[in-house]
């Protein structure tokens, strides 16, 4: 299995995935896009996976790459690829499919627990799912479900917090691929950010730091990628 994966910035790479595809056997590449670092062809990909950062969806002047990126996304999409976007990358496929993409009220940054929704909950691809499980959040911005998704969680600082479509096209708004290495990176790229933000969703660096759900959301992980790529 050929997997793929789209890199925004240094900070924010695939994580757990890694760990997972080399466990499975799988050829696991990926293209840096901040270093503008060739795309390849659809038909070289059998899972494409499209990571955070953060940038919008409609930044292209900032980052003039997120045009090429897009148009190849919609590209794995129409050839039939699976595609997992994580956080932003979920943002850029409710995008291509249409669907709208807009500032949130208040950012949610740190472990909130989500809803799993009780029809993702008996879907054949997810019934394994509980009612709730405590993920990290990092995003200013949603999703609208895009048409004929699935609407599959939501939490309380965002209703829209992920879509399965055609069981082939999956958005999460929230990481559950992060390693403590990662998100330490993540905090310490973000210091900015954090400063700025307020909001009833904002978690203190300390407690995010010590928290540990990190095995539990991996291990959400790795059945999720197993069920989707069978």
């Amino acid at each position: 299995m050929k997997i793929h994966y789209l890199q925004h910035v240094p900070f924010e790479g695939p994580g757990y995935i890694s760990s997972w595809a080399k466990e499975q056997g799988h050829d696991l590449s990926g293209t840096r896009l901040f270093e503008q670092e060739a795309l390849p062809e659809p038909e070289e990909v059998d899972l494409l996976v499209v990571m955070g950062g953060p940038m919008g969806v409609n930044d292209e002047q900032d980052h003039p790459w997120l045009e090429e990126e897009k148009m190849f996304i919609e590209n794995c999409i129409s050839h039939q690829k699976n595609v997992l976007g994580i956080c932003l990358g979920a943002q850029f496929i409710a995008n291509a499919m249409g669907a709208k993409v807009e500032p949130m009220p208040e950012k949610e940054i740190g472990w909130f627990p989500v809803r799993w929704s009780r029809p993702a909950r008996k879907h054949p691809l997810l019934n394994f799912l509980p009612e709730e499980q405590v993920v990290l959040h990092w995003h200013g911005d949603r999703f609208d479900i895009p048409d004929n998704g699935l609407p599959i969680a939501s939490s309380e600082g965002c209703e829209n917090q992920g879509f399965l479509l055609d069981e082939r096209i999956l958005g999460l708004q929230f990481h559950l691929e992060m390693t403590q290495d990662g998100l330490a990176a993540l905090i310490e790229n973000s210091r900015t950010e954090l400063a700025e933000a307020d909001g009833r969703f904002l978690q203190d660096v300390q407690t995010m730091l010590d928290e540990d759900y990190f095995a539990e959301n991996h291990q959400t992980m790795r059945e999720l990628l197993n069920r989707f790529l069978k």
